[in-house]
């Protein structure tokens, strides 16, 4: 069992729906012997977001804070939408001279994405996709295989993920683990928060997005250069598109052969990352190195921060 931690619960998108779920999560975390921090967020909204554009900033600018403790853990209550609102106000230098090397792991996905991004732009900071509290740590069901991968991204130095899915062409290549949320990383190419990786593994997801409306967004990254510059990409979750009899075959599987052959990628598919139930931990902006090929794939992670 992992030591006790202080975690901290942010909320930069949307407020917690399910008020029950959130109040589940930070009984199991305090019954594991954590300190959490941020019962308050549980009730604070403003319209369809966790608070004002300025509450959910200061929510992540009070890190910056050199007179305030820092906690082990920054949790995401959920995602939904809003980051992108409070990209112009949070503390970028204040928070790279605070957290640049230090022992703290900011986590959450989907609209997270959007921080995630910014932060490793703008500060030079090394975040994690992975779980958020209402939708994960609060499930009826707690995820015994995301919380493992939870604490072991957290506390190992260096770790593996790995699938035994067959992989269509062999690969072996290292690079700067990135990625999450595909309709965030498109919304923010071109923007100053999306950062300039060069030899990149992209590792993406999505959820209620049509196979063409992935294509779309696939395409963007391609036009505006992005995947040109990136070794690989890891395929995620993509859960929830519906089709039509007026697609006429075109599906999610003959969509990412289209990808295949614009982008000149090799393409790894069976992680599992996004909206379902389990989910591994990443660190975005660490360095990897993908193996994949018959006997399926595996990720070795190392040089992202490690709580002590």
């Amino acid at each position: 069992m992992t030591r006790s931690r202080t975690i901290e619960i942010v909320a930069p998108s949307g407020y917690p729906p399910d008020v029950p779920a959130f109040e589940r999560a930070v009984a199991r975390l305090r019954a594991d012997g954590h300190r959490v921090l941020g019962d308050e967020l549980a009730q604070r909204r403003h319209l369809r977001f966790g608070g004002t554009d300025a509450e959910r900033a200061n929510d992540l600018n009070r890190l910056a804070d050199p007179d305030r403790p820092l906690p082990d853990i920054v949790l995401a209550v959920r995602g939904g939408y809003g980051a992108v609102r409070i990209l112009d106000s949070l503390d970028y230098e204040g928070l790279s001279h605070r957290l640049s090397g230090a022992p703290i792991a900011i986590c959450g996905h989907s609209d997270f994405t959007a921080i995630q991004l910014a932060l490793y732009a703008r500060a030079g900071l090394v975040t994690f996709g992975g779980p958020m509290l209402a939708g994960n740590f609060g499930a009826p069901e707690l995820s015994g295989f995301t919380t493992e991968h939870f604490w072991r991204a957290l506390e190992s130095p260096e770790f593996t993920v790995s699938e035994t899915l067959a992989q269509p062409g062999s690969i072996d290549v290292e690079g700067t683990l990135w990625g999450g949320n595909l309709a965030m990383i498109a919304a923010l190419a071109g923007t100053p928060y999306m950062p300039r990786i060069d030899g990149g593994i992209l590792f993406l997801e999505d959820i209620n997005e049509h196979p063409y409306r992935l294509e779309r967004m696939l395409y963007q990254l391609h036009l505006a250069g992005i995947l040109a510059r990136q070794r690989a990409l890891v395929l995620g979750d993509f859960t929830g598109g519906k089709l039509s009899p007026y697609d006429n075959g075109y599906d999610f599987a003959t969509m990412l052969e289209q990808v295949r052959a614009f982008s000149g990628l090799p393409i790894v598919q069976g992680l599992r990352f996004g909206h379902g139930a389990d989910l591994v931990t990443l660190p975005f902006g660490a360095q990897a190195r993908l193996r994949a090929g018959r006997d399926g794939f595996a990720l070795t992670v190392n040089g992202h921060p490690t709580l002590r």
